[in-house]
């Protein structure tokens, strides 16, 4: 696998809390020059992104993020506003606590809210595996497929933990044939990248790839 292959799914991704807009249009640039899949930023970032890059770029944007606890009308909201400002992609994070109470309608029926929303957009499902049992990730295994999401994302990057090899395995043996795969947060190699795409991910939520790139190669590939 090349570096081409690797940075052609990669969601080059800023989300700091203290990002500015000069940030968010350098890591729009770089997404650009490397051919990334995406660029990954905060919502009331879209607009001027989307008037910066034209069509040269998708943008994925983050909804009920980072603790997932906002209510479904918001969330909803969230994802109408996002795609009006030119978001191509949604990454929602799901209510942890209605997962753990073992509300799973409450689960599932948020995950199609926010679909229904997206349209032709595609869904990315975050449900924060680091906080999760292992019967807790089949089941929003099941839960993902059922809603007709397009992506089980494993990681906000902004809990305890982030993505594991062991959990994109689970992933691929759980998930619907409909269903990808993202891998989100810690992703700081190369190496690491090749093998969670190896074990399945399609997409991976990372902003050190096109760092290491960058900085190992003078910016040519």
């Amino acid at each position: 696998m090349n570096v081409k292959e690797i940075l052609a799914v990669c969601d080059h991704t800023l989300l700091k809390q203290d990002s500015s807009w000069d940030e968010v249009k350098v890591i729009c640039d770089d997404a650009i020059r490397y051919s990334c899949a995406s660029v990954c930023i905060s919502p009331c970032f879209i607009k001027r992104a989307r008037d910066y890059m034209g069509d040269k770029m998708k943008i994925t944007t983050v909804i009920g993020f980072p603790n997932g606890a906002n209510t479904t009308a918001v969330k909803v909201f969230e994802t109408e506003e996002a795609i009006k400002d030119g978001a191509d992609e949604i990454d929602m994070v799901i209510n942890i606590g209605e997962l753990k109470a073992a509300n799973y309608d409450y689960v599932l029926d948020e995950i199609k809210a926010i679909k229904k929303a997206c349209n032709r957009h595609i869904l990315k499902v975050i449900i924060e595996t680091c906080l999760l049992t292992e019967s807790e990730k089949i089941k929003m295994c099941e839960l993902v497929t059922e809603a007709g999401a397009d992506f089980i994302k494993t990681s906000t990057g902004f809990s305890t933990a982030g993505a594991t090899f062991e959990d994109v395995k689970l992933f691929k043996e759980r998930v619907g044939a409909a269903v990808k795969i993202k891998a989100a947060g810690g992703i700081s190699s190369l190496e690491d990248a090749e093998k969670f795409m190896e074990l399945g991910a399609g997409r991976l939520g990372t902003s050190r790839i096109v760092k290491i790139v960058k900085g190992g190669s003078d910016g040519q590939i």
